[in-house]
């Protein structure tokens, strides 16, 4: 059974069920398994068979084969795509990982359609409840409440960035009536969000009687999901791949690098941003500095401070948990870390950073469209964009992160077209909206979290 501890090492271990319902570790960290399980496995069956056994070492101890088996298989029938993860080929070669079937048109739903039934099923096994809150640039807060709506034993709080997100992605969210949901327009960024969060798991008081538990990608179970399409993508081609990640929190990519840690036939990784650079920063230098928060027209990557690169840096620090809580506290307080030239040659070895302007983006968009008749949502097209600086010797791998049409601005500026949202959500723009706007206050916040809970 594969235990798990906290980046920052000082946090006692837990098992995956335990990991599952805790989210952050006490001491601020993250909870990464003490031991990698090895084997890649060729994907020679259908997707929900393929990602129970992949992700089964992950789980094994803390819930029964058949039951996790099933239960994958209910997460990925929300689906509407037969492959669940396809990948389709630009004609520059170029192929995308389309991670946008399910139920809210974003990668997301992959973690959580799964995440909401374990939930389910550990918290009906020890007769409790507990209270969701997370913070979400645009697709979490969506894939989460979807995931969460109308479950007896769970209320869900999101908190998003005051007017920061695309309208279809606030709609997602605030169009959900469900009794246990409840939405949070956060006068601040998406970083400000995300450090509420964080605060309201260290104040341990709060986070006992509320009975907090965390849905963001700092929950590890959100992670574990996404392995498996690196694995499925990778094992699709006959060699080593490249692939191209767009990410702002850093999870998504994250999830790739343990899939090559098991073996998944991965050569390198293209962590893609937009003029939130600060990753980019990172893999060029092994350093950053936190900037402004700047609105793009890919915004769930208007990130500055991104939660899981934590794990990455733990990783890359040997880890030492006492030396990765030293480097980020200094870096939350003082603005800025540099790490020394062991991390750097490390970096080198198997990852690079490329950023696009919001210009170039939209010339991918509309590039694309014109050559192949394919509509890439802004974000997508951070990734192709990147992907092809780097075309070489390897294949090309792109992991698609949403529908065009959550981003209807953006692909009408770059094609001219307005993208049809699919049928289950062809009325949104009728529907009744719920939310609450407040200050980026941690006490008004939290005030409101004990409030809404049932």
């Amino acid at each position: 059974m594969v235990a798990y501890h906290s980046t920052r090492g000082a946090a006692p271990e837990l098992s995956f069920a335990d990991v599952l319902l805790t989210g952050l570790a006490p001491d601020g960290g993250l909870y990464v398994p003490t031991s990698w399980p090895s084997g890649h496995i060729a994907p020679q069956m259908p997707y929900a068979d393929y990602a129970t056994e992949v992700m089964w070492p992950f789980v094994e101890g803390s819930i029964d084969r058949a039951s996790f088996a099933s239960i994958v298989a209910d997460a990925y029938a929300t689906f509407t795509h037969p492959d669940v993860i396809p990948v389709e080929s630009l004609q520059d070669g170029v192929q995308l990982v389309e991670l946008f079937h399910g139920p809210t048109l974003a990668f997301k739903d992959v973690a959580m359609q799964l995440l909401g039934r374990l939930f389910d099923h550990e918290l009906e096994r020890r007769q409790e409840r507990v209270t969701i809150v997370g913070a979400t640039s645009g697709d979490t807060g969506s894939a989460a409440i979807e995931a969460f709506r109308d479950r007896d034993n769970v209320d869900i709080v999101i908190l998003h960035p005051h007017n920061r997100t695309s309208e279809v992605q606030r709609r997602q969210m605030t169009t959900v009536l469900a009794s246990n949901v409840h939405n949070v327009a956060v006068e601040g960024t998406f970083d400000d969000c995300q450090d509420l969060v964080k605060a309201m798991f260290a104040d341990t008081a709060f986070r006992d009687r509320v009975r907090l538990a965390a849905v963001n990608s700092i929950n590890w179970a959100r992670v574990m999901a996404q392995v498996v399409y690196y694995h499925w993508a990778a094992g699709q081609s006959d060699g080593p791949v490249s692939i191209t990640v767009p990410t702002g929190n850093f999870g998504n990519v994250f999830a790739g690098r343990v899939a090559q840690r098991m073996g998944a036939p991965i050569d390198r990784f293209v962590v893609a941003s937009n003029r939130n650079a600060i990753l980019t920063q990172f893999f060029s230098g092994a350093e950053m500095t936190i900037g402004p928060v700047e609105p793009s027209l890919s915004p769930s990557m208007d990130i500055q401070v991104s939660s899981n690169l934590e794990r990455l840096i733990h990783e890359l620090l040997g880890g030492d948990g006492a030396a990765v809580a030293e480097q980020l506290t200094r870096f939350r307080s003082e603005g800025h870390v540099a790490f020394g030239p062991e991390v750097v040659s490390k970096l080198s070895e198997r990852w690079v950073g490329e950023r696009l302007t919001d210009e170039e983006t939209l010339e991918v968009m509309a590039e694309v469209y014109e050559t192949d008749g394919m509509i890439l949502d802004p974000h997508t097209a951070v990734g192709v964009g990147a992907a092809r600086r780097r075309v070489g010797d390897l294949p090309e791998l792109v992991m698609a992160t949403a529908h065009p049409a959550k981003f209807p601005a953006a692909v009408e500026q770059a094609t001219g077209l307005h993208p049809e949202l699919p049928d289950h959500l062809d009325d949104l723009f009728e529907r009744e909206e719920r939310f609450t706007v407040l200050p980026n206050e941690l006490a008004t916040v939290q005030a409101f979290v004990d409030a809404a809970r049932r």
